[in-house]
């Protein structure tokens, strides 16, 4: 059994806003369009003017500092929500906000997609989807270290562990050598396995896709996991190595959540679950419909991770049920 040490907690385009000239137009020399003065100088009109228009640059800077501050990691104010373990958050970068929204729906799990160009780990499906600005840092890790620095060494407060599952895209070998680089900057809020024992911490990773398995097994220090396929519910790797099971659901059940779940088909879920239970591995399932039938036939076999792109369905469905 693997030796768990507990690593320390720590700390319309065209015009203006202002409905002035097409946006680019030079104004008039001496002239400022914002405060521009009025046709009619009454002293009304012009105070008035004047006040809408500050009303409205300073609405405008609390958007853009509401925004940088989302962008960095910084919560929304209102309460915090209520951490769902079995919550995961598929293609999470598709989100208006990555990562950030799936935490306001108290997800513990998100899943992102990455490339391997020119030295950057880039957050994509495709590789129409990169842009520069798009690191698995600048989305990812660096939001989830000012979680943990602000929550007490957790991503939610008293919370529990945290799953960021890295799905490769690029080439096994290189890219996971670019990722080890890059999670050893994260090392105090990252889940590390040093010559065999475990060290615990905030956020667990688990690379999917092209997975480097012989690299990641024969490393001394590494910070993730791999994620198996039903294939490998008997293998003898150790549960730190491979912590999960994942498949695809479309290609292992006919049942999409019409009318009730076949008894063979449930039967067959189920020993799935109990065997990957019986080595210490976590089950999920992909491709499964975003459907309250189908996530509670999961949920009472006992699937661990609950895949989902619907965050607010989920969430409702989830806690509207008994922790099991």
């Amino acid at each position: 059994m693997n030796k768990l040490i507990t690593k320390r907690s720590f700390a319309k385009r065209g015009q203006d806003p202002f409905g002035q000239s097409p946006l680019g137009a030079v104004p008039a020399k001496g002239s400022c369009p914002l405060f521009a003065k009025p046709a009619t100088p009454t002293g009304q009109r012009a105070n008035v003017s004047i006040a809408t228009r500050l009303v409205i640059v300073l609405g405008l800077l609390a958007a853009v500092t509401t925004q940088v501050r989302a962008q960095d990691g910084g919560q929304p104010p209102g309460p915090a929500a209520r951490p769902l373990i079995r919550a995961h958050a598929h293609n999470d970068y598709h989100h208006p906000r990555p990562l950030l929204d799936a935490l306001d729906h108290g997800f513990c799990s998100v899943e992102a997609d990455i490339f391997l160009v020119d030295g950057q780990l880039l957050v994509g499906h495709t590789t129409l989807e990169l842009t520069p600005q798009r690191t698995l840092q600048a989305l990812y890790l660096d939001p989830l270290r000012r979680r943990v620095q602000d929550n007490g060494g957790r991503v939610y407060r008293d919370g529990p562990r945290f799953t960021l599952m890295i799905d490769v895209k690029t080439d096994a070998g290189r890219t996971y050598a670019a990722l080890g680089d890059v999670l050893s900057g994260y090392a105090e809020m990252l889940t590390a396995v040093r010559n065999g024992v475990v060290e615990e911490g905030a956020v667990t990773v688990i690379i999917s896709g092209n997975r480097a398995e012989q690299a990641v097994a024969d490393a001394p220090l590494r910070y993730v996991g791999i994620d198996g396929r039903l294939v490998d519910l008997d293998t003898t790797r150790p549960s730190h190595l491979v912590p999960l099971i994942s498949d695809n659901w479309r290609s292992h059940f006919r049942w999409r959540g019409q009318g009730p779940m076949p008894d063979e088909e449930r039967q067959k879920l189920r020993t799935i679950v109990q065997k990957a239970h019986a080595k210490g591995r976590r089950v999920r399932f992909w491709a499964t419909p975003d459907d309250p039938a189908v996530w509670r036939e999961l949920v009472d076999a006992r699937v661990d991770l609950l895949n989902a792109d619907d965050l607010a369905g989920l969430e409702r469905f989830l806690s509207s049920q008994n922790p099991k």
